[in-house]
């Protein structure tokens, strides 16, 4: 019998933070900044041990937890209630978020020094983390969805922290609205989970799954499970950026550079990839769904690489990463392959908060100049940024023994081993994207790190932080002026080397327990009649570093290295040939750059067809239909109604006679008239 975890203790893990954000944001101004981040440091630092404890008791003794904490409300049979459900998925994902989190707090001591709202900043940055974690331990829907909806808000919240800057602004007012269309599908996949199943918790819908299995929507032919499925995967579309609801998250950039690393490469991204993979007994029952999910996943994927290639903003290059590794997490999903799906999850969120938090270094070393075209040759001036930077690449583009390796080949073998509809075209997009990944990434690691040092004279004006805080000096062209970089502090070099670690060995590590041993048993089920990618790669793996040696012989890697060989050749060795490729293709290039118009699709049809439907509802609706007739027609018919009997009422007493006289023998005749017909004979 498998051992039981503490209630109080997984209690302790989500209120630490809670606690660290409540005195940060309360008395945060009173107590100083040291105060402040002590706080809410020790807040997550506590977290984190608490999770690697719980990790280490789920591995070693088993111990698990699924059991209510507080019962909200009951309505009928339906029991609403806070409560943890803790398992070897769980216990991974605590421990990813609070290291994460950690690594993002120590960090942003130094990266946020000279910025206002320091105390707001560590406030938000810890209530963050309180709200994931409530959504990776909860074991009901409600929970689930408080947490979704909880991460959404602290995002907007984050991505609009310089308040006063109009692009910040807009980017975050975009986040809230994108979220909006998917937590719009995934709240009406809950509600009919809740209608055919009756119940929130997560244990009894998977035992009712079979039943859901057998019913149909009235009036139609669609499976109720397939349904719902869609719509709670709608809802992972827009919580993990996937196409087309994926346009918030490359404007996300404009909230400060700890965000980016926390919210949007390594914790809030994946909460959708983490809510499929808890759902996965429900989304075993639908092919259909699954397929859905395969298609999307692999669109993602491809074409939010290619959009990286001609970006010049070093944050926005790892942003377009961000897409399209959560792509390659989703198609992992639809090959019905959660385990590797979370495995990349894992693995990606290491190397891809190092990648944004390496950024921000170099960010601060360029005077806050974001531009790579600005940059060159800055691996003798940042060597601890230039080498953990190198790392995470290396590890991104999937290196053998690197920690990507692992989880991106077991990704693309899935994919191969696969027969669910689309899998075709999901494993030639994924190939392709192990190309065009290492392409866009040594295309930014060569024009950051080595080359001509171009920061001396500027040919770009560069995109620079206006926020008060951060020192911008321009010449009188609007170009900054000359300055020498330099080595980030120790507050930002030390989450760099403690991310780089993990970076490198974690796949190495855990690839045989989370791939194909017992670790994710009780937490993800894969029906291996049906969906047998995971036997076929049981089939092929002999350990570790058989697999690294291998990988050395397969296409993928091939792809990798000829994609870094390019971008040597076009970055360093042949730069004028990026130029004429742009001018021989501009019509390709003015597509990536307006990032395939979607985003003026949604301006100009979807928003502005929304306007021209509310300013239609409103004259039509409410000034014509409601003003006009219901409530001013109501009352013009009142009006005439007494102007017509006010006639009637003269106030003298012998019309009243006469009237009364009138009536009374109107009545008398209204009565008598059928037997009148009898007299007369008619």
């Amino acid at each position: 019998m498998s051992a039981q975890l503490s209630q109080t203790t997984l209690l302790a893990v989500p209120l630490a933070p809670l606690v660290g954000c409540l005195i940060a944001g309360f008395f945060g101004q009173r107590m100083g900044r040291r105060a402040t981040h002590t706080a809410a440091i020790l807040g997550v630092l506590t977290a984190f041990v608490l999770s690697v404890l719980t990790l280490k008791s789920v591995i070693a003794d088993g111990a698990r937890f699924n059991a209510t904490i507080y019962e909200w409300m009951v309505l009928g049979g339906l029991k609403m209630e806070i409560g943890f459900l803790v398992d070897g998925l769980t216990a991974m994902m605590m421990c990813v978020v609070t290291f994460v989190s950690l690594m993002v707090h120590i960090y942003t001591i130094g990266y946020m020094e000279h910025e206002d709202g320091y105390q707001r900043f560590f406030s938000y940055i810890s209530l963050f983390t309180f709200a994931m974690l409530m959504l990776v331990m909860s074991n009901n829907m409600l929970q689930l969805f408080f947490g979704w909806e909880a991460v959404g808000l602290v995002s907007y919240l984050l991505i609009g922290f310089y308040y006063s800057k109009p692009t910040a602004i807009a980017a975050n007012m975009k986040a809230f609205l994108v979220n909006r269309v998917g937590d719009f599908g995934f709240i009406l996949g809950i509600g009919l989970i809740v209608a055919y199943g009756g119940t929130l918790n997560y244990t009894e819908v998977f035992a009712k799954g079979p039943e859901l299995a057998k019913l149909t929507l009235p009036g139609t032919d669609w499976m109720v499970v397939t349904v719902a499925c869609i719509c709670l995967f709608i809802g992972a579309m827009g919580k993990s950026a996937q196409f087309p609801l994926h346009v918030w998250l490359p404007d996300s950039m404009e909230g400060p550079t700890p965000i980016s690393a926390l919210i949007h490469a390594a914790t809030m991204v994946t909460a959708g990839i983490f809510m499929v993979a808890r759902m996965s007994p429900l989304f075993e029952l639908s092919d259909s769904a699954l397929s859905f999910i395969l298609v999307i996943g692999s669109i993602t994927a491809l074409f939010m690489g290619f959009l990286g290639i001609i970006q010049n903003d070093i944050k926005r290059v790892v942003a377009y990463s961000t897409l399209s590794q959560l792509g390659y997490m989703t198609v992992a999903l639809g090959a019905s392959a959660y385990s590797v799906a979370v495995f990349h999850l894992m693995t990606h969120a290491f190397f891809k908060a190092l990648l944004f938090l390496a950024a921000g270094s170099v960010i601060i070393g360029m005077h806050h100049d974001q531009d790579i075209r600005n940059m060159g040759g800055l691996r003798k001036y940042m060597p601890i940024t230039w080498i953990t930077a190198l790392l995470g690449s290396l590890a991104l583009i999937g290196t053998p023994l690197f920690s990507g390796f692992y989880s991106k080949d077991s990704i693309i073998e899935a994919l191969h081993a696969t027969h669910i509809a689309g899998a075709g075209f999901a494993y030639f997009a994924a190939m392709a994207g192990v190309f065009v990944t290492a392409f866009y990434s040594f295309r930014m690691y060569f024009l950051v790190f080595h080359g001509k040092e171009r920061f001396h004279h500027k040919p770009f004006p560069g995109e620079h932080d206006a926020h008060a805080g951060h020192d911008t000096h321009h010449d009188g062209h609007g170009h900054a002026e000359a300055h020498t970089p330099h080595e980030s502090s120790w507050v930002i070099t030390t989450p760099l080397l403690l991310l780089a670690v993990p970076s490198v060995v974690i796949g190495f590590v855990t690839v045989g327990p989370m791939l194909f041993g017992d670790f994710f048993k009780d937490a993800i089920v894969v029906d291996s009649v049906r969906h047998q990618a995971m036997d076929e790669l049981a089939k092929e793996f002999h350990g570790a570093a058989a697999m690294a040696l291998h990988g050395l012989t397969a296409l993928p890697f091939w792809l990798a290295l000829s994609g870094v060989l390019m971008a040597y050749v076009f970055y360093l060795v042949k730069p004028e040939i990026p130029a004429a490729v742009q001018a021989r293709f501009g019509f390709i290039y003015r597509l990536l750059d307006n990032k395939y118009y979607l985003d003026w699709f949604n301006e100009h049809v979807i928003a502005k067809g929304a306007r021209l439907l509310g300013h239609g509802l409103w004259k039509g609706g409410d000034v014509g239909f409601i003003d006009g007739i219901v409530i001013n027609g109501s009352a013009r018919m009142v009006g005439g109604v007494s102007a017509v009997v006010r006639r009637v009422q003269t106030g003298y007493l012998y019309w009243y006679a006469l009237v009364m006289i009138l009536g009374v023998m109107g009545l008398m005749t209204w009565q008598l008239w059928p037997y009148l017909g009898v007299l007369t004979g008619r």
